[in-house]
């Protein structure tokens, strides 16, 4: 087994600064506490889900033999992360990435993962754990203690009729849970969609349980929604970047049905809810749904509007870098004259970050939180 250290693992080619890590104290906890349940584990018995850049899938090969791994992620870069990291400490063959389905944890006696944000995403894995790994599973499921609540606890005894939890330490804490009660909601699928309606927007949303906002309508998206009227009236390919769950896609596809509409998101739970909020409006035919990491896919100078909602933050840290891959890609993907509309919090200072990544840079909305720019390519 090759000499193993977290030391070695970066973040690349997500963004990468002083204050971003590629491991965290509550990688090494989950770790720590499942170490004999690691040991114990035969070939293709281990399921890590949520890892963010290899440090629970490579550290359990490294540190604890472990071998065969699935691993689900939900953003492309920590897939590709994850590969370069695998490859760098000598462990790639220790690991397969799987989608996020029963074949991810059928037989699984020990799962890692990373506690997600959002209730509804613990909710999905959980259910899914529960149903398809072994009935002797144990699930590690860790987090940041600032990020974590008595209600992930009520999620994970609706599936487990075990839970313990851990001794904090370094501000991290894991909850085990074991016992799984595989017909607590056998009814339920455990990838569906949540949907909802919006009657002032005549659209369906849909999500699935990590997609950001869910089902609602996001207050920028919506403020760059009015907007649309405005925008170039004739492109032949418009992108919406950094999708989400589709809403502006669905929209820009309805408002200019003349034009090729893309879709693009690393996210892959974004890419399946994209998908099925353009099936539920009629709108599968017109826009292709995909799963990319920015517009690496997309041709030099092959559309005329790009709509972008960019996020903020780089994990749990407000960072300013988290939009500036977006803005190249679309610089590079946009043809001369083409249009860029992006929405951001106004505290930010994309707007001069967009006159010179892309061109002149117009502020053509504003209320007391968001601030709406379009950048017209040089």
């Amino acid at each position: 087994m090759p000499d193993f250290s977290f030391d070695d693992l970066r973040r690349f080619p997500d963004v990468e600064a002083p204050n971003l890590f590629a491991v965290d104290a509550s990688d090494r906890l989950i770790l720590d506490e499942a170490a004999d349940a690691l040991a114990a584990a035969a070939p293709g018995e281990v399921a890590v889900l949520g890892d963010r850049y290899g440090a629970l899938t490579l550290g359990a090969a490294g540190l604890h033999g472990a071998t065969r791994i699935r691993v689900q992620q939900d953003a492309l870069t920590g897939e590709r992360a994850l590969a370069r990291n695998a490859d760098r400490t000598g462990l790639a063959d220790s690991y397969e990435s799987m989608p996020f389905d029963a074949s991810l944890v059928e037989g699984a006696t020990v799962v890692l993962m990373q506690l997600p944000r959002t209730l509804a995403a613990l909710e999905q894995a959980a259910a899914l754990i529960a149903r398809h790994a072994h009935p002797s599973v144990v699930v590690f499921a860790g987090g940041r203690i600032k990020h974590l609540s008595t209600s992930m606890n009520d999620v994970l005894t609706t599936h487990f009729a075990e839970l313990r939890v851990s001794l904090a330490r370094q501000k991290s804490r894991v909850l085990v849970a074991s016992q799984p009660r595989a017909g607590a909601h056998a009814e339920s699928d455990t990838a569906a969609m949540r949907t909802e309606f919006h009657d002032d927007v005549q659209l369906w949303v849909a999500a699935q349980g990590t997609a950001f906002a869910g089902t609602k309508l996001d207050i920028g998206t919506r403020f760059l929604l009015s907007f649309i009227p405005q925008m170039a009236a004739h492109p032949d390919v418009a992108i919406d970047l950094g999708c989400g769950t589709g809403v502006l896609a669905a929209e820009i596809a309805r408002a200019r049905p003349e034009a090729r509409v893309i879709a693009s998101d690393q996210s892959s739970s974004a890419v399946a809810s994209a998908r099925e909020t353009m099936r539920l409006n009629g709108l599968d035919a017109r826009v292709e749904v995909v799963r990319d990491d920015a517009l690496r896919s997309q041709p030099d100078a092959s559309a005329g509007l790009i709509l972008c909602n960019p996020p903020f933050h780089v994990g749990a840290a407000v960072h300013a870098d988290a939009a500036l891959g977006l803005f190249r890609d679309a610089a590079r993907v946009l043809e001369s004259g083409g249009e860029l509309w992006t929405v951001f919090n106004s505290s930010l200072s994309h707007a001069a970050t967009l006159r010179k990544i892309v061109g002149p840079t117009d502020v053509v909305g504003q209320n007391a939180k968001f601030t709406v720019t379009r950048s017209t390519k040089r």
